[in-house]
């Protein structure tokens, strides 16, 4: 079943490669089986999508989980300013109290 989604969104990539979307949805497609991959296509969004505003949860949760603190924290910041400039309330409280969760485990 994953194979096939996964097979679909890269089809959707190459027929609309300006659509984030299918990027986010790749990644988080990757996230859980293959992370060096669901990275790459974080990496790839955070790149040329910077706007897109679901990227930064996700992926700063996988930079740490993957112990890439920095890039963990970075991503938490970038994602909670962007959410203040779009006034994206939800958005927003949901990445700073994952940021908050963040900061509490980095320091144990």
């Amino acid at each position: 079943m994953q194979a096939e989604r996964i097979k679909f969104l890269l089809e959707q990539i190459e027929l609309d490669p300006e659509d984030p979307f299918n990027l986010y949805a790749l990644a988080i497609e990757y996230k859980d089986s293959q992370q060096d991959k669901a990275i790459q296509y974080f990496e790839k969004l955070l790149k040329e999508f910077p706007d897109y505003l679901p990227t930064y949860y996700h992926a700063a949760a996988l930079f740490f989980e993957t112990n890439q603190i920095r890039e963990a924290e970075k991503t938490y910041l970038w994602g909670i300013k962007l959410a203040e400039k779009l006034q994206k309330e939800k958005a927003l409280k949901e990445l700073k109290s994952a940021y908050q969760m963040f900061l509490d485990e980095k320091d144990e």
